[in-house]
C-alpha cells in the first residue's frame, strides 16, 4: 500500500490511499491540493509519500491508462499489477551514471538510470543503495527523493495480457569514489554500465523516462 499525505503549512490537509493506476500528483490536484513531493518514508508494503500542497480549484482526472486496452473478457483473467522501483540520478565528475537494458528487456541495448523494484520490507532508499551496488558497483549515499513518476499501461505485451502500474521513486545520489563499473546482478536486466560525460548524453540512445528525470534534476 502506498499512502499520500499533503501538508500545507505544516498541517495536514489530504491524506488518501493510491488507487491503482493513479499518479499520487494527479490524485492530490483531482481533490483540490496540488504540490510537489518532499519525501518518502516507510518500506515496501507501507509507504508514505509526502507532498507541500496548496489549495486550487480541482483538475479534472487523467483520461486513462495507456495501451490498447483489453476486452471484458481479457480483464477477467487479469490480475492488476503495481511495480514500486527506486531509480537515481548518479552525477560525480561531470559524468552520469547509466545502466544498458539487456537484450530480453523491452528496450534492448537502451540506456536507463540505475535501479529497479524494490524488495518487500525494504525502503526506498535501500533499493537504491542496493540497486546502483548490483548494476554497476558503486557505492552511494545521500539517497534523496526528487520525483514520483507513474505510468498505467493495459494491454498485450511480451509478458502477455497487462493492467500494469509502474510507480518510479526518482532520487539522486552521491558517489564519493567513482570507480569503472562492474555490472555484478549478471543476468538480471542490465547488460553494461558506464559514466557517460554530460556533455555527451544527447548522443545516447537512453529511454524516455531518463530525459524525463534530467528535466527533473535540471540536467536537461
Amino acid at each position: 500500500m502506498i499512502t499520500v499525505v499533503g501538508r500545507s503549512d505544516g498541517v495536514e490537509a489530504v491524506r488518501f490511499v493510491l488507487a491503482h493506476g493513479e499518479d499520487p500528483a494527479v490524485g492530490l490536484a483531482a481533490r483540490g491540493w496540488p504540490g510537489s513531493v518532499v519525501g518518502v518514508d516507510g518500506v515496501l508494503g507501507d509507504l508514505v509519500l509526502h507532498y507541500a500542497v496548496q489549495p486550487a480549484a480541482p483538475a479534472d482526472p487523467p483520461l486513462g491508462p495507456e495501451g490498447p486496452g483489453l476486452t471484458e473478457a481479457e480483464r477477467e483473467g487479469v490480475d492488476p499489477h503495481q511495480r514500486v522501483a527506486a531509480y537515481a540520478v548518479v552525477v560525480a565528475e561531470e559524468k552520469l551514471l547509466l545502466t544498458q537494458l539487456a537484450g530480453y528487456t523491452g528496450a534492448a541495448g537502451r540506456w536507463n538510470l540505475p535501479g529497479g523494484g524494490l524488495d518487500p520490507g525494504e525502503s526506498p532508499t535501500q533499493g537504491v543503495v542496493r540497486e546502483v551496488a548490483e548494476e554497476t558497483g558503486q557505492v552511494v549515499d545521500r539517497v534523496r527523493l526528487v520525483d514520483v513518476m507513474t505510468q498505467h499501461w493495459v494491454g498485450r505485451s511480451a509478458r502477455g495480457l497487462e493492467d500494469y502500474h509502474a510507480v518510479r521513486l526518482l532520487h539522486t545520489a552521491r558517489c564519493a569514489r567513482p570507480t569503472r563499473p562492474v555490472v555484478h546482478d549478471v543476468g538480471g536486466s542490465t547488460s553494461d554500465a558506464r559514466w557517460v560525460p554530460l556533455a555527451e548524453l544527447a548522443s545516447v540512445p537512453v529511454v524516455a523516462s531518463v530525459r524525463v528525470a534530467l528535466r527533473a534534476v535540471r540536467l536537461a
